[in-house]
């Protein structure tokens, strides 16, 4: 007899996780699903793939070693159902359990999809609040309840507080650390026409046997799927992961901050700490990242611009989006505040254009699974959102393309703060801008066949077109906003021949999109 059957998902490895607290091995058992089904919710990256089974395989290779007993449903077990629900079923309906036990996901249809399960098995449902997060979902509710807008900036500082993060000055009146929030404003350069320099590499880490194995796996099993396993080098262990915190607090922490939105066609990682996936599979705690952050100012007198940077993504923005999605969903992911319904361009799932910058980004992301933030946002995002691409395809291709894309963080910083879909639901106004904005803050540009700063003729950035294009279409309700309206001043003083131009080539260009 089963008394609990703790179903340990994917992206949930931590054994500090809620849900294994009181496990009894004499009573108890564990619950690992690969299914074929969560390989293809989305045209998932044969390196988010890898990612995930080597680290579901990893942590069953600990419950052995702990001697906990547990059932595991791997991937290539014909015998079983090919998807997660059928094979949920599947366990349940076998082991009987008196209850299944089950820290929150982190995804809305996996939540649904468990509890139609428990429910069709008849076996009672525990859901176990997620004390990996700095913020639970009740909280951030609560905090949210009272706002007609929801921004980041004002959580973060309550998160600091409450966590008693970079913060000085007596208990009952706290300030930041020299009397600064945030130091965004610093942390914007770009390379410059020199270079980046020396930069220190990530921390990389040769795959072991399993998951040599599970690598072998995923290409004979998913060869059609995108990218590529040659450069696989992902932490998939928490003694991995914890190498890959501190190699980046030791090398790299320094001058993350200054040059943190900076790109560069040899630098696929810049000076990013790449934990993301790691933090997202809970192979690390936000606490200790965020600890020895603060540490790292506090005993090597590290810049605070750069700490406090870093920290304000893992405790503010982190935080912050999670609660967003749980908040919003399950409307959330049909936001499509302007109606676009544009098909994704093939040249996404393969970086085969001619446009030097999505060339660049999507052919990084094909080869690791990964692009920072700048990449994400100020490029394939940007143009997502210029060339009215439908928000759900391009949501779907985010979730497909990173190994650190876990539901609810993809999903709101897509749909959100990428593609404004939601209507600025968080956001004070669309993140675009031409594609001078990505030759000020790239190489990209360099040696392309289009130039940034012309927006009609032969050699127009499709980027710099469908700019003002974007501008042109929607002038009356961006002079509205006082973030916006500043743009749409230059709207203003075009004549209406200019902007019949550029109306006509951005039109040109969207009807052409696989050619560009």
């Amino acid at each position: 007899m089963t008394r609990h059957l703790v179903l340990v998902l994917g992206d949930q490895l931590g054994w500090d996780s809620p849900a294994l607290a009181g496990f009894d091995p004499a009573q108890d058992r564990l619950l690992l699903i690969e299914a074929e089904s969560e390989a293809n919710e989305v045209w998932n990256h044969q390196a988010r793939i890898a990612l995930f089974l080597s680290g579901m395989r990893h942590f069953a290779n600990a419950a052995h070693g702990r001697s906990w007993p547990f059932v595991y449903m791997k991937l290539d077990d014909a015998a079983l159902p090919g998807d997660f629900a059928g094979r949920l079923s599947h366990a349940l309906n076998t082991l009987k359990p008196q209850q299944l036990v089950v820290l929150e996901a982190g995804a809305w249809r996996m939540e649904r999809l468990i509890e139609d399960a428990a429910a069709q098995a008849s076996v009672p449902l525990r859901w176990v609040t997620d004390t990996h997060f700095m913020c639970s979902r009740a909280e951030f509710a609560k905090w949210a309840a009272d706002k007609k807008e929801l921004r980041m900036e004002f959580f973060y500082r309550q998160m600091r507080q409450r966590h008693d993060v970079l913060m000085e000055g007596p208990p009952d009146k706290p300030s930041p650390v020299s009397g600064q929030w945030n130091f965004d404003a610093d942390n914007r350069k770009g390379f410059g026409a020199k270079g980046p320099g020396t930069v220190p590499p990530p921390a990389r880490f040769s795959p072991d046997r399993v998951t040599q194995d599970v690598i072998a796996l995923v290409r004979e099993r998913f060869a059609s799927h995108p990218g590529t396993l040659d450069d696989f080098a992902w932490p998939v262990t928490r003694e991995d992961a914890l190498a890959a915190l501190q190699h980046f607090i030791d090398q790299r922490l320094d001058n993350f901050g200054p040059w943190q939105d900076a790109m560069w066609t040899t630098l696929p990682f810049g000076w990013h700490a790449l934990v993301a996936s790691s933090l997202n599979l809970h192979l690390l705690n936000p606490r200790e990242v965020v600890t020895a952050a603060e540490q790292a100012y506090h005993q090597r007198g590290l810049p605070l611009a750069s700490v406090e940077g870093f920290i304000r993504q893992v405790l503010g923005w982190r935080e912050f989006i999670r609660g967003v999605y749980w908040l919003d969903m399950p409307h959330l992911a049909e936001a499509n505040h302007y109606g676009h319904t544009r098909d994704l361009p093939k040249w996404y799932w393969t970086g085969q254009t001619g446009m030097a910058c999505m060339q660049a980004t999507i052919g990084q992301s094909l080869q690791h699974g990964y692009a920072h933030h700048i990449q994400r946002l100020m490029v394939t995002g940007q143009f997502a959102v210029l060339a009215g691409l439908s928000p759900q395809q391009v949501s779907a291709w985010y979730r497909a393309m990173y190994v650190d894309a876990v539901e609810w963080v993809e999903m709101p910083n897509t749909l959100g703060m990428a593609l404004h879909a939601n209507g600025g639901r968080f956001t004070s106004k669309p993140y675009v801008a031409s594609g001078q904005y990505i030759a000020r803050m790239s190489n990209y540009c360099k040696g392309c066949r289009y130039q940034p700063e012309q927006r009609t003729g032969p050699n127009a950035c499709p980027m710099t077109t469908l700019y003002w294009d974007f501008l042109i279409r929607h002038e009356q309700d961006f002079a509205k906003n006082p973030r916006t309206a500043l743009m749409v001043k230059h709207v203003g003083r075009m004549s209406e021949e200019d902007k019949a131009q550029i109306r006509a080539q951005a039109n040109a260009t969207r009807e052409g999109l696989d050619g560009v």
